[in-house]
């Protein structure tokens, strides 16, 4: 079932809607990354991204609109409408299913932020609400709202968004009350308040690093066109955008918590797994908190590993490695939410619009958009549908490699630039195969 059990399974389908076999969409898959190591190692040799070169700049009246303050304020108004509606419709609506605080929550939220990054840039950073409740703070006590009372500590890096993230996807596809209106307030009060308390306490450097939808929203547009420069907007190609991403503590975290959690989501609906759990007297809630945890730590340990095993001889250094190489993961993520995801945001994203217009539950229309028909367009076309993500997952992995080498050839001396990536190819093919895996038997 989908998150709280609000729509139709998300996973692949199954190996039956799929134009040709699991074998040989996972020997492909793997073939496929082998040889762009190969053509990678012969042909690239030397870095060919730098965050201070990179990019050309943005048509000017592009750049004056975007850092216009209008602009600003139009996002954040935008954003804070939405947060108010939805608001409205968890404090004043029914206890149903068809309450869309669900859709926006589990839908708009969490998957959609990920084709808005992909398409606009850092999206939630421009649109967070907490963000604009910070500011607004900060204008009547007359305070700076980018210094906090304290120094953010540089130790904790990402690992508060890590822990956010991991607290989302656990109340997502674990916990059994998902689809209750009371758990999801609760949820939503506790991230508004911690955001808050941490923006009052270490500025905006809380949100950069902390919040988790800001960080996940923002890891997501390191592969668009859009980054900076500086203060200047500039277009770069997202590969080259991508060697931007701050190696910060708690990034290999954030992704194994990203990509083990997509993982997760298609193995909890495996005949093998369910078959499991149905077989077992073992609380099936004990299993699948046991499951989730075992799956987002054994993704940061896989990684982990092919990173250090490098043959380095600096010990310092070769513990620096997987944050410095954490980036190559973010087109791998991109690349399973496209193939897990894609047809549970066009259906229910569209269903949600549809409920949007009925938050009370009692045939109302605010929106004019509750008689709208949703298209299903995808689920009469498997094949394209399972091409679509096969493809999702094959390209996000080749441009990991991509980055990865990039940034091998960058930070590791030259007898190691080529050995010494190899682990980590490993590691990738065994992602590879695991997650290829895996949508085959959602």
């Amino acid at each position: 079932m989908s998150p709280g059990g609000i729509t139709l399974a998300h996973g692949i389908g199954g190996a039956k809607d799929l134009p040709i076999s699991p074998e040989l969409a996972i020997a492909g898959a793997s073939a496929a990354l082998v040889v762009s190591f190969t053509v990678l190692a012969v042909a690239w040799r030397t870095p060919r991204y730098d965050a201070a070169t990179s990019g050309r700049p943005a048509p000017a009246w592009l750049s004056g609109l975007v850092d216009s303050r209008g602009w600003r304020v139009a996002c954040r108004t935008l954003g804070f409408v939405v947060f108010l509606y939805a608001a409205m419709a968890a404090v004043f609506g029914k206890d149903l299913v068809i309450n869309p605080v669900f859709g926006i929550f589990y839908v708009w939220w969490w998957v959609g932020l990920v084709p808005l990054s992909l398409l606009l840039g850092p999206v939630w950073k421009a649109i967070s609400p907490v963000r604009t409740i910070n500011l607004a703070f900060a204008k009547v006590s007359g305070s700076d709202p980018d210094r906090g009372l304290l120094a953010y500590p540089e130790r904790l890096g990402y690992w508060p968004a890590a822990v956010g993230l991991f607290a989302f996807v656990w109340m997502e596809l674990v916990y059994p009350f998902s689809t209750e209106l009371g758990p999801v307030r609760l949820w939503c009060a506790a991230y508004v308040a911690v955001m808050l308390v941490g923006g009052a306490l270490f500025g905006t450097t809380f949100y950069e690093r902390a919040d988790p939808f800001e960080v996940y929203s923002t890891l997501v547009s390191h592969l668009s066109v859009w980054g900076r420069r500086g203060d200047l907007l500039v277009l770069r190609s997202p590969l080259a955008n991508l060697d931007t991403t701050p190696a910060r503590p708690g990034l290999v975290a954030v992704v194994a918590v990203l990509f083990g959690s997509t993982a997760f989501d298609s193995f909890k609906d495996s005949t093998r797994w369910l078959s499991f759990v149905q077989s077992t007297d073992v609380s099936s809630y004990l299993l699948n908190n046991l499951a989730l945890l075992a799956f987002c730590v054994g993704v940061g340990l896989v990684f982990t590993v092919g990173c250090v095993l490098t043959g380095l001889g600096d010990d310092l250094r070769r513990t620096e490695l997987p944050n410095l190489l954490a980036h190559s993961v973010v087109p791998i993520i991109v690349g399973y939410i496209v193939a897990h995801y894609l047809r549970y945001l066009v259906e229910v994203g569209q269903l949600t619009l549809v409920q949007a217009s009925d938050p009370f539950s009692d045939g109302s229309n605010y929106l004019g958009t509750a008689n709208l028909d949703p298209v299903y367009w995808l689920a009469y076309h498997p094949t394209f549908l399972a091409n679509v993500k096969v493809l999702a997952v094959v390209a996000g992995h080749v441009l990991g490699v991509i980055a990865a080498h990039d940034r091998a050839i960058k930070i590791l001396p030259p007898r190691h630039q080529l050995t010494g990536q190899l682990p980590l190819l490993f590691a990738m093919v065994a992602f590879t195969v695991g997650g290829l895996y895996l949508l085959f038997a959602a």
